[in-house]
């Protein structure tokens, strides 16, 4: 049996980046498992670390909900389509009312915007250091701001004290904001980075016991009975079914290890659900993308970090140049980068990539690109034909060589053209090799 519309949920927000919703979002999904309460989680934007910490914690593979890049219709369905469950907690990305700067055919993406649509009161998490009763008036702005966005209330992050965490609640009580949980600053959780943010769940050495402590601390320190009872939800208005994603083949190879990793684990659900058989193979362990298949699929991930291991891997290159004669192979991202001609790491080290395409990139000098994307395609992708798609891009490479035909014609958020226009070349035995900086999310509404 599937969610309901009628599932509870709850949208667990802050002001800005950096504030511990990852942390309070662990630590309830690690709490409420251990009461056992079945709590089907979501990522609100386009994150594909943080929905695998909650995999982890939640026992449930968690989604993303995307209000920029995703039709009404699809959110809705994302969240009706798993398995029936006791609540729903969906963490935020950036700060509450964050988005695009121009609101767009499908809206801003902000995570105001999917629990408003799905009736989710917000919970707060505030960083109190360094102020008291002040605190207050910040979460009032947000409690206010939309009177047509529900609020639970706020759970207080770093408070220093007993003393501290009384002016704090006589703030809170005077400006009508109800405390949730006081989260000390002594004893708090914290997660390994990299540059495109945590190190990923697979990789976190002793992630149980991460989850345990941050399962402790936030039932310790939190009202789990008053946040469970906070939920809610709204009957969602019948929405027209959204376009396909279609998977690019029945039988994928999709190269899975630390090098390429960053899959949105709804476009995997809609290739499975489709019907399609996907045939993890790993590049760094020199495998070979599977014969049987008739498409292969590179994402993103961390190949900088890998290029020695990659330019070694010549198993890999020759079969994956084989297999591109006959079949489409497409790269996003990292596996863009590694179908390239050749990357420079972060030293200046040039190491050989595949070579069937000729992009050239580099991390010598990193600059950021980050942002939504919309391509209208230029040539067709594997299953997705010439249509018009809507993704994210988040990488700090520079591009020293892009001489292939462009895939698409691609602009962000606010209809500004990137350079980043991906590459397309056809192979003398019908297959065709595609890459993309962006990550796909879905396909355009328009």
């Amino acid at each position: 049996m599937n969610v309901p519309h009628t599932t509870p949920g709850l949208m667990i927000s802050a002001p800005a980046s950096g504030t511990g919703k990852t942390m309070l979002m662990l630590g309830l999904l690690s709490a409420l498992r251990r009461r056992g309460v079945t709590v089907q989680p979501f990522k609100s934007g386009p994150d594909y670390i943080d929905p695998g910490f909650h995999h982890a914690a939640s026992g449930r593979p968690s989604f993303n909900l995307d209000a920029w890049a995703m039709e009404p219709g699809r959110i809705t369905a994302h969240v009706t389509g798993q398995p029936q469950a006791d609540l729903i907690l969906a963490e935020g990305s950036m700060g509450l009312f964050d988005g695009v700067a121009r609101p767009g055919e499908t809206g801003i993406g902000s995570s105001a915007e999917i629990a408003q649509m799905m009736g989710w009161p917000v919970v707060l998490i505030l960083d109190v250091g360094g102020q008291a009763q002040s605190a207050a008036a910040t979460a009032r702005g947000f409690a206010t701001l939309r009177p047509d966005l529900p609020f639970a209330g706020v759970v207080l992050n770093r408070v220093a004290s007993a003393r501290h965490d009384a002016l704090i609640r006589e703030g809170m009580r005077e400006a009508g904001i109800r405390v949730l949980g006081a989260l000390p600053r002594q004893g708090n959780i914290t997660l390994p980075e990299r540059h495109l943010g945590l190190v990923q769940a697979e990789e976190t050495e002793g992630l149980q016991a991460i989850l345990d402590h941050a399962g402790d601390f936030v039932a310790a320190h939190c009202d789990l009975e008053a946040i469970i009872a906070a939920a809610a939800g709204r009957a969602l208005p019948e929405a027209g079914a959204p376009r396909p994603l279609t998977p690019p083949g029945r039988r994928i190879a999709l190269a899975r290890d630390a090098a390429f990793s960053f899959t949105y684990p709804h476009v995997l659900e809609a290739w499975r659900r489709a019907g399609a058989t996907i045939l993890p193979f790993s590049p760094l362990a020199d495998e070979a993308p599977d014969d049987g298949a008739d498409c292969c699929w590179l994402p993103g991930g961390y190949p900088e970090l890998h290029a020695p291991r990659l330019a070694a891997a010549d198993g890999f290159r020759v079969a994956l140049q084989r297999f591109a004669r006959t079949r489409p192979v497409h790269g996003e991202c990292g596996g863009y980068m590694a179908l390239g001609a050749g990357l420079v790491d972060a030293e200046g080290q040039r190491h050989q990539m595949m070579g069937l395409l000729g992009l050239e990139t580099s991390y010598a000098r990193r600059r950021m690109h980050l942002g939504y994307r919309r391509a209208d395609l230029c040539a067709p992708l594997p299953g997705l034909g010439q249509q018009a798609l809507r993704g994210h891009e988040f990488h700090y490479a520079s591009i020293l060589a892009q001489p292939d035909a462009p895939l698409a014609r691609v602009t962000d958020a606010n209809g500004a053209p990137v350079p980043e226009t991906g590459s397309h070349r056809a192979m003398p035995g019908g297959g065709q090799v595609t890459g993309t900086f962006f990550h796909l999310i879905a396909p355009a509404a328009t």
